[in-house]
């Protein structure tokens, strides 16, 4: 462990951002009177707004959709604030409806913030890591407080449970911090570079959770090289985006970089965070297939939502623009999202043969018993018939014969076979089968 590995905790660097992620449970629909907009937060760039139809440009329609929804039907609201606590500063606030087909409150609150001191101890804060300080986002800045009567943060239980927010921190080195800068636009950058990257993405220092010089971040899938001047790096809990050029001030190329973090590039991370709650829905629903005994329509409704899934939310390809395409693969890398969805769709496929061949037992079963009943009574109504026999005693003794005999037929193996399979096609407990 190197100085400079140690030095990023006391690191104020030239700008910093951070934008923290909270599940929330949606109670209402954010309204005008209490200060919220349609679409996300338009962050301004000179005479660049970012609003809904600057940022749907950038994505595919279908991406877009998912992201902002439409005029008619928004799923995303934001509403400007200016609020500073223990040296944080509130930018504004963003809400993004995840509904998912069992819970429909389901949303996102997206909380942007402006830093006074170093990033990486506010970091290390909000993931309660062992010497870290106290919990920032508390007081005025408590997400509770900021969401009362329309949302309230989910208590990190259940199929959408996460330990702690997610966080996407941005920060610019100064001339002087050349741990993190490359010696010239063509080098190599220093190992310590992808260190401190590791840090601000773990919200870690060395001492939290201390690197194997083996597994190296800049050999992991998970980072994304935007362009000689700055990279990202995306982890389960975290994104971190670090220039790799000192950082001049206002006008140098990094004020469009931290515009990009906090919009376009943080939006492929929003899509790849409704992806994971949605497959952790799918997967949740695999697991009680056979908790009801109506197997069949279980599985057409869990082939239905996998398809709305699919044509909806299931983008691995975002834009035209790679970075946002890196960071959606990165964080879907991280979170083994690929791995899962086909895993899920093997499983959906099985339980449907298995549907398949349970309809084709019952339908067999079906005409297994015409067959049983009908030819004893359908022999001795011919041989009556053959006769001329009109007789109703002859009739009704006829009929009994056929009952006895469909009786003794149903007793046989193949008669059992055939009643079987008719209970089999009713009951999926009868099929043995949970895994």
């Amino acid at each position: 462990m190197t100085a400079a590995d140690l030095a990023l905790e006391t690191v104020t660097g030239a700008r910093r951002t951070l934008t923290v992620l909270v599940p929330v449970r949606l109670h209402r629909t954010p309204a005008a009177d209490a200060g919220w907009a349609p679409g996300p937060y338009p962050f301004e760039l000179g005479s660049r707004r970012t609003d809904t139809a600057t940022r749907s440009r950038y994505f595919a329609p279908a991406a877009a959709r998912v992201l902002y929804g439409t005029p008619d039907r928004p799923c995303r609201w934001h509403r400007p604030f200016s609020v500073t606590h223990e040296g944080l500063h509130l930018v504004g606030m963003e809400i993004l409806r995840t509904a998912t087909a069992r819970n429909s409150q389901h949303a996102l609150a997206v909380v942007h913030f402006a830093l006074e001191g170093p990033l990486l101890p506010v970091l290390r804060a909000i993931g309660h890591r062992p010497t870290a300080g106290p919990e920032p986002l508390t007081g005025p800045l408590d997400p509770t407080v900021l969401l009362d009567g329309i949302a309230d943060v989910r208590d990190g239980t259940g199929t959408f449970a996460i330990a702690r927010p997610y966080t996407v921190a941005f920060m610019t080195p100064e001339a002087h911090h050349t741990p993190a800068l490359r010696p010239d636009p063509e080098a190599l950058l220093p190992p310590t570079a992808d260190r401190w990257l590791w840090q601000l993405a773990s919200r870690s220092n060395p001492g939290d959770l201390p690197l194997a010089p083996e597994s190296a971040p800049h050999h992991d899938a998970s980072t994304v090289r935007i362009s000689a001047d700055w990279s990202a790096l995306v982890l389960r809990h975290g994104a971190a985006f670090l220039g790799h050029r000192g950082d001049t001030g206002d006008g140098d190329f990094y004020d469009f970089a931290a515009l990009h973090a906090r919009t376009v590039y943080l939006d492929a991370l929003l899509l790849g965070s409704l992806q994971r709650d949605h497959i952790d829905e799918l997967t949740e629903e695999l697991s009680e297939v056979f908790d009801s005994e109506r197997l069949t329509r279980r599985v057409t409704a869990l082939e239905k939502n996998i398809a709305r899934f699919r044509s909806t939310y299931w983008r691995q390809h975002l834009t035209a623009h790679g970075p946002a395409n890196g960071l959606l693969l990165a964080f879907q890398h991280q979170h083994r999202l690929p791995e899962r969805f086909a895993e899920i769709l093997a499983e959906a496929a099985d339980y449907s043969r298995l549907v398949q061949t349970l309809e084709s037992q019952q339908i067999s079963g079906a005409l297994g018993v015409l067959t049983v009943l009908g030819l004893p009574l359908g022999t001795a109504l011919g041989v009556l018939q053959v006769l001329g026999d009109e007789s109703v005693s002859h009739l009704l003794v006829a009929l009994g014969l056929s009952v006895a005999a469909t009786a003794a037929a149903l007793t046989t193996r193949y008669g059992r076979l055939v009643l079987s399979s008719l209970r089999g096609g009713g009951r999926t407990r009868d099929t043995g089968g949970r895994r």
